[in-house]
């Protein structure tokens, strides 16, 4: 064909895309694209793979350049709002983690973090209200069969934004969320001790014997000394992710304590965590924790990577776990921290505190959980998922 051809050109027919309404929005220190479930496809394997195109998964690079994601676990994820399944809910909160790599939803677990923004997004989109300026949602995680209590200020018909709360790993300040995990223990495995017993031996092929301790508080945890695996317990997340030899030794020990609690590992749960006396620490920002600031020092692997701060559900699960004698966790907790209501976590991006009420009537029980947050809605309107 030539510049003069009087052939008419023949233009492909152009690429569709569907408009799916959603709300990008940070909850603690994760960051999700937020759905009602009236929007999304019937059909689960349908859902995940508009969730997959919309984060940008798998991508080979680790960058998600393609999608909402951010190319780590805290800032790959997607939630699904919808009317509440139980009588004793406002509204139903289930959550999906995107794998980076993969074609894989995880809907083993909950997130923590981002059901501090639930509350939040069910006032703002209208589907609770409030009286005065102080709203409480009843959270229903589908994800574990839990509920969770949000408390919020609200002002001029919106959740409240700008307050005085920091966040270790958050830039600047916001309004606090208060919430309330009710009765945490035993959501992914129906025990809040799994196996029985506060720790054990795992016996780990290539690895050795290590002993750990096994808890389900909001999610399923396993924790280990770093003093075990030759660690010190203030390990950058750039460090335990540069060390391959490392990384396969605590997947493989994710994967055995796994199944001594009576469940298939999947990516997101449990989780691991190493855990050492309190000493000083080097944070994301280039400061120096101090060792006196903390009760312990904590790093969390998530979906295969150490987590830049910590999933609040793990926090929540590491404090349930300071209460219980005879764990890994009570061990290295001081008597200190044990009488004081608090107890203050030291991350690779600072210190939080996280409190829980457990108390023994024969078995080991979790009264409730609480931990603040902040939360923001960044940007609303629709997500593009080519057809």
């Amino acid at each position: 064909m030539t510049a003069t051809d009087p052939r008419p050109i023949s233009i492909p027919s152009p690429n569709v895309q569907r408009r799916v309404r959603a709300v990008f929005v940070r909850g603690g220190t994760s960051k999700g694209v937020f759905f009602h479930a009236r929007d999304l496809p019937a059909d689960p394997a349908e859902r995940d793979r508009l969730f997959l195109s919309v984060i940008g998964s798998p991508d080979p690079y680790g960058r998600q350049l393609d999608g909402m994601g951010g190319g780590i676990s805290s800032l790959s994820k997607v939630v699904v709002i919808g009317p509440p399944s139980r009588p004793d809910a406002d509204v139903d909160y289930t959550f999906g983690q995107v794998a980076v790599d993969a074609p894989l939803v995880d809907h083993a677990a909950t997130c923590g973090n981002l059901a501090s923004a639930v509350g939040p997004f069910a006032y703002d989109e209208g589907l609770v209200k409030a009286e005065g300026d102080e709203a409480v949602v009843r959270i229903h995680a589908t994800n574990t069969g839990k509920i969770i209590v949000a408390r919020f200020r609200v002002a001029g018909g919106a959740a409240q934004v700008r307050g005085e709360l920091e966040l270790p790993g958050v830039a600047g300040q916001g309004a606090p969320v208060r919430l309330e995990f009710l009765d945490p223990g035993g959501a992914g495995t129906g025990r809040l001790l799994p196996t029985g017993s506060p720790a054990d031996e795992l016996e780990i092929p290539g690895v050795g014997t290590v002993r750990a301790s096994m808890v389900d508080a909001a999610n399923p945890c396993v924790f280990v000394r770093a003093a075990d695996l030759g660690l010190t317990g203030t390990e950058t997340p750039a460090g335990l992710d540069g060390d391959a030899g490392l990384r396969a030794r605590l997947e493989a020990i994710r994967v055995a304590a796994g199944a001594r609690m009576g469940m298939t590992a999947s990516p997101g749960s449990p989780k691991i965590a190493v855990i050492a006396p309190p000493a000083a620490a080097p944070l994301l920002d280039g400061r120096l924790s101090p060792a006196e600031a903390m009760d312990a020092n904590v790093r969390m692997i998530s979906m295969g990577q150490a987590h830049k701060a910590l999933p609040l559900t793990g926090a929540l699960c590491l404090a349930v776990a300071a209460r219980i004698e005879g764990t890994v966790v009570h061990g290295i907790v001081g008597p200190e921290a044990q009488a004081r209501g608090d107890l203050r976590i030291g991350t690779p991006s600072g210190v939080f505190p996280v409190a829980a009420v457990v108390d023994r009537q024969g078995d080991w029980r979790v009264r409730h959980a609480t931990v603040y947050r902040t939360t923001r809605r960044l940007m609303e309107g629709a997500v593009l998922v080519p057809i």
